[in-house]
């Protein structure tokens, strides 16, 4: 498969042929239809992590905000077959430990997020492990361009604004720093009927909240 390569830190991704990944046991192997650049992704490839023993075995694919189709299905799945349109959230976790079970994926035990433990959405295909917990199904009624976000920084903003302020209509909202997860907490703030202020220093950003 075709894949933008990490081939060293602060390095042009190089596009190159890579061999395809293959699905474990309990896991799929997605082909990517879409995929958001996050500024996670940014601080792998410039290597900032490192002082907290984040390093990149390299080469590597990065990519965390993908959607696509499953293409293969590892023997202990039970829920997803192949053709189906699968959106791929950033938390993965392996599904038994304390955490996964309370519903709290993006703080298991076991940190599984694609992209960083394994090749991610910067290649046409990607493994992702225990997909019965971890895939989220993603209607024909919704772009796979539009979709790549959602599992990420709308998934981020979604759960700071829903699930922890238990923002309401009527509330007001203020929203300091307008990139992705900000630009997502806008318009998430807005359907919940609550009056938000967005703030930030570029005025191209505020151009867009």
């Amino acid at each position: 498969m075709r894949a933008a390569v990490m081939e060293g830190i602060r390095q042009p991704l190089v596009v190159r042929d890579v061999p395809d990944p293959t699905p474990p046991e309990k896991g799929v192997v997605v082909r990517v239809e879409a995929n958001g650049i996050c500024r996670t992704d940014w601080h792998l490839w410039m290597g900032d992590w490192s002082w907290i023993g984040l390093q990149l075995p390299l080469p590597h694919v990065l990519g965390h905000e993908f959607c696509g189709v499953i293409d293969e299905v590892g023997p202990g799945v039970t829920r997803w077959r192949r053709g189906d349109r699968v959106l791929v959230p950033f938390s993965v976790g392996e599904g038994s430990c304390e955490w996964c079970r309370s519903g709290h994926h993006n703080i298991c035990d076991t940190m599984l997020t694609p992209g960083v433990v394994s090749w991610g959405g910067y290649g046409r295909r990607a493994g992702v492990p225990f997909a019965d917990v971890n895939l989220v199904p993603l209607p024909e009624s919704i772009g796979f361009v539009e979709a790549a976000s959602m599992g990420c920084r709308y998934m981020t903003s979604f759960h700071g604004l829903v699930d922890q302020a238990k923002v309401g209509a009527g509330e007001w909202v203020a929203v300091h720093g307008c990139g992705g997860v900000g630009l997502s907490a806008v318009q998430i703030a807005t359907a919940l009927g609550a009056n938000v202020i967005a703030v930030d220093i570029a005025d191209e950003k505020l151009a867009f909240a």
